[in-house]
């Protein structure tokens, strides 16, 4: 069984600049991203990913409310999540929540389930990164029993038990269509596996092949949990521009500058110019013109088995003007290209 191809952007509403180099205001960028993502639905993008972070650098805390907006002003494109971060939020909010944004947007909806890149929000809600293994594990437990839009009863050890309870609204198809996000440890992908929900793979750096093994090691663990065989996807970072020297010009101050304040607080040194290079030549910046962009997203979509490609468009400080032309490239000259390289 194979999946038709999708392809999608993702953004995590990171705070951009203006032609002075000014940072916006969140308020602007949240009305960017809307913008944003109604291009994105008039070009034929098939879907798009809004990140939830709980940081001055992003703008976006709230995705299902952006998301929502997004609704209201575009008709075909998938509206999702990359990630939702479930550890520190309400496995019922979060279904009541997106089975409300299904209804608004005609069953357009869908979510990222993971445990996000930050842990800014565990102390933000009263939560102890002690105890960051169990939150997940239990809360996905409990959304995937709610999946099932029946009656749940459920026990764990982070809240009091729950007896036979209906949560509302129902979806119109029975279900929300979720995806889990996993970052490339084999636990995470056998996780994925055992609850029967389709594994978004966050490949940020490096040869893509490096993951073709967790894609194999999915597609084996379903066939043992007895589950069917589900869709995998891949999300990582890039920038499309009329030419190769162009992307990369354009892409690399911004890569810099976000890669260097992370890695401040990581422990990273500075990023250069030539390990930038080396990742968009043989790793996982999908950064040029609409051909070359196309050509490797073709050749990781073969690599990894998936049928969900994600493109994550913004770049940390690049300013909106030039995200539009990157999503309007996207739509009318990569997407028709890569699926010509598939067929």
């Amino acid at each position: 069984m194979t999946h038709p191809i999708q392809l999608g952007l993702d953004t995590f509403g990171d705070v951009t600049v203006d032609d002075d180099g000014n940072k916006l205001p969140h308020h602007q960028v949240l009305r960017n991203v809307v913008d944003e993502i109604v291009l994105a639905d008039e070009v034929g993008v098939d879907a798009f990913g809004v990140g939830e972070h709980h940081r001055d650098d992003y703008a976006v805390s709230a995705p299902d409310i952006v998301l929502a907006a997004a609704a209201s002003r575009t008709e075909r494109i998938i509206l999702g999540t990359a990630v939702t971060v479930l550890s520190s939020d309400d496995p019922i909010r979060v279904y009541e929540r997106f089975a409300t944004l299904d209804a608004l947007s005609n069953g357009r909806a869908e979510v990222t389930l993971g445990r996000g890149s930050f842990t800014e929000s565990f102390p933000l809600y009263g939560l102890d990164l002690g105890d960051y293994e169990v939150l997940f594990e239990e809360k996905l437990e409990l959304f995937s029993a709610l999946r099932q839009e029946n009656a749940v009863s459920w026990r764990g050890s982070i809240r009091p038990p729950l007896q036979p309870t209906q949560v509302h609204p129902k979806t119109e198809k029975g279900s929300l269509s979720t995806w889990i996000g996993v970052g490339g440890s084999p636990e995470s992908v056998v996780r994925a596996a055992r609850h029967g929900i389709p594994m978004m793979l966050a490949i940020i750096g490096g040869d893509p092949a490096r993951f073709a093994p967790y894609a194999d090691l999915y597609r084996r663990a379903l066939e043992e949990f007895g589950k069917p065989e589900l869709p995998i996807g891949v999300h990582s970072p890039g920038f499309v521009a009329q030419s190769d020297e162009e992307a990369r010009d354009l892409l690399f101050p911004h890569f810099k500058a976000n890669r260097d304040r992370i890695g401040a607080e990581r422990g990273w040194g500075p990023a250069t110019r030539e390990q930038f290079e080396a990742e968009v030549a043989h790793g996982s910046v999908y950064a040029g013109s609409p051909e070359t962009v196309a050509q490797k997203i073709a050749a990781t979509v073969r690599t990894i088995g998936a049928s969900r490609f994600d493109l994550k468009y913004s770049n940390g400080t690049m300013p909106h003007e030039q995200l539009m032309e990157g999503i309007r490239l996207y739509g009318t000259e990569v997407i028709p290209r890569v699926r010509e390289l598939l067929s």
